[in-house]
């Protein structure tokens, strides 16, 4: 059962002149191996983390680092969560996340469906 949908959109170069202004937000918002990414890719995986806290209905339990945004090897991006992010997600009862990101023309998309099992997921 669906239980959240998050979507979100960011400008790829004003993301990157607010990375430039305040280089220190990398680290705030990035898993160490995300900060090396160029903008374009790092633009998109903050979509995706906006697109999963809208998912999940609030970032309550939620801290930007916990969440990176990985690949399978067929390329599919998916989301490596862990400490209280994981915590989170499992307490509203999500077992299955899928994620699209794209950019182009300038902006970054991210697209986030949280599923549950049974009729008891918690994220709305």
């Amino acid at each position: 059962m669906i239980v959240g949908i998050g979507v979100d959109l960011v400008d790829i170069a004003r993301f990157e002149r607010s990375i430039e202004r305040t280089p220190r937000l990398i680290e705030r918002l990035f898993a160490p191996s995300e900060r090396t990414l160029p903008p374009h890719s790092l633009a998109a995986r903050y979509a995706a983390k906006e697109a999963l806290i809208k998912a999940l209905g609030g970032s309550d339990g939620v801290r930007w680092t916990d969440i990176e945004v990985t690949r399978e090897a067929s390329g599919r991006p998916l989301f490596a969560l862990s400490g209280t992010t994981a915590e989170a997600v499992a307490d509203r009862g999500i077992t299955m996340m899928h994620l699209s990101l794209s950019h182009d023309a300038g902006l970054a998309t991210a697209y986030v469906v949280a599923e549950a099992t049974g009729s008891n997921g918690g994220a709305a």
